[in-house]
């Protein structure tokens, strides 16, 4: 894949192409998926070159790396995510500095990021992570305690809840990939049939967003694909 400034607006169009092509497969309306650029281990030039090619939505999922791009770069017009798994210790600046946090997966967490959102920003918009598939390296809550949780989360002040997110196991099947993406679509339908008034499924990455979009989902988090192989730096959660 090409890598830097000069060929990424050519990966971005590309990669829209190919977001509208499997919203059009999947009868699904034009616009109805958004890109979040993941934008862990990439340079504030190269995220500056991708907001001027018409990024509007980044993810970062390290803390230490992401505020000096969000203090470098202007606010205006962006919606920064907050992707990686998150520890008690970093609620304050992600509730501070993000508009989303996808990856809630304990009342404790929300807690902290209610308290901690500054009164002066809008509510931050949350999205629980669930866990698909048993990986220990990776966070979610349980689809069956998922119920409980949303409810309590959903009545915290300061937040917003918004949805689900999910990271399956990966797989290059594209039948594999659809049976998670088709269970967090149906926790999803689940918990607003009662009454909880979700909108969003982030679910799908650079090697499964199509079929991601094909099983409903509103945000995709593609890294590699957008920016190219990442470059690794030292920086911590």
């Amino acid at each position: 894949m090409l890598t830097g400034p000069q060929f990424l607006v050519g990966n971005l169009a590309r990669l829209r192409q190919r977001i509208e092509d499997a919203t059009h497969a999947a009868g699904r309306p034009p616009g109805s998926v958004t890109l979040i650029g993941v934008s862990k281990a990439q340079s504030a030039d190269l995220v500056a070159a991708a907001i001027a090619a018409g990024v509007t939505d980044l993810g970062e999922n390290y803390l230490q790396e992401a505020l000096p791009k969000i203090a470098a770069l202007p606010r205006t017009g962006l919606q920064w995510h907050y992707i990686g798994q998150l520890q008690s210790n970093k609620t304050r600046p992600v509730a501070e500095h993000f508009d989303w946090v996808h990856t809630v997966d304990r009342l404790k967490l929300a807690a902290r990021l209610s308290e901690q959102r500054p009164i002066h920003c809008e509510p931050l918009k949350i999205c629980l992570q669930v866990k698909l598939g048993d990986e220990d390296a990776k966070g979610g809550v349980a689809p069956g305690e998922l119920p409980a949780l949303a409810y309590e989360v959903a009545h915290l002040p300061r937040l917003t809840l918004r949805g689900l997110m999910c990271v399956p196991p990966a797989s290059d099947d594209a039948a594999v990939q659809r049976s998670y993406f088709g269970e967090l679509r149906r926790l999803l339908e689940g918990l607003r049939a009662g009454g909880l008034a979700l909108d969003v499924l982030s679910m799908g990455m650079s090697g499964d967003f199509e079929s991601a979009i094909q099983e409903g989902a509103t945000h995709v988090r593609v890294g590699t694909t957008l920016f190219g192989p990442r470059v690794r730096h030292d920086a911590k959660q």
